[in-house]
């Protein structure tokens, strides 16, 4: 356990959907009865280190969360912060707005997280600035330049498909989100990185997926099925 640590839970749903092609944001669909981001919500909400979630959304789907919190009946507090023009930016001004020892930030698109993550991850944090959950890359990664020429192949035993949740203390986060600020980062380990602080990988499994297009939000279907199935079993 993280004595005496507090914990905030940072769920992004602000950006725009625009790869899932619907026109509309993925993290409201409907999964076997379920909005997207409820399952990720009602993930953190029960889990035994949360004392805070913060929902970082567009201001103009602020009424749709809020019917969303008020329907799945959560005790512990959820707050909503209007996000940023980036990922990156809706990060920060999340990290802004609580002051928990520790961050766990989360994809809200990501509806499959597990207990079992969140708690690998928090507890990673008594050796480690940052962790994140991932998953061994099954196929041999290219680098390449401008050009789509390859420059350089990855050794697949050391490459990793990062995934989220993704854990840090909070004050060296927000320091590294004002350090970096005019830099691009595309998840918050790399901020990390650029500072040369470690950040430990935790192995997940492959179900734990981003629904990116319409086709995975159908693979993330049976995911939960199976899930449910599961708890019920138990």
């Amino acid at each position: 356990m993280i004595e005496g640590k507090t914990v905030t839970a940072i769920i992004l749903v602000a950006g725009n959907s625009t790869r899932y092609g619907q026109n509309r944001n993925k993290n409201f669909e409907i999964i076997n009865g379920k909005t997207v981001m409820s399952y990720s919500l009602n993930e953190f909400h029960k889990n035994t280190y949360i004392d805070h979630i913060i929902i970082g959304a567009k201001e103009e789907e602020i009424p749709i969360i809020e019917d969303i919190i008020q329907k799945d009946k959560l005790s512990k507090p959820v707050n909503i912060v209007i996000g940023g023009d980036s990922r990156q930016r809706t990060v920060y001004h999340c990290l802004q707005q609580t002051n928990a020892d520790i961050v766990m930030i989360h994809d809200g698109a990501r509806p499959a997280i597990k207990q079992f993550y969140i708690n690998e991850c928090i507890e990673a944090m008594k050796e480690y600035k940052g962790a994140t959950i991932g998953v061994r890359s099954k196929d041999t990664i290219k680098i390449t330049d401008e050009n789509n020429i390859v420059v350089q192949s990855t050794k697949r035993s050391n490459t990793w498909i990062v995934q989220t949740p993704q854990c840090f203390e909070r004050k060296n986060l927000l320091k590294l989100h004002k350090k970096y600020e005019a830099e691009e980062a595309t998840d918050d380990c790399m901020l990390l990185e650029k500072n040369k602080d470690k950040v430990k990988i935790i192995e997940g499994d492959y179900t734990n997926i981003k629904i990116t297009t319409y086709e995975d939000k159908e693979i993330i279907k049976e995911f939960v099925k199976k899930s449910l199935a599961k708890q019920k079993e138990i």
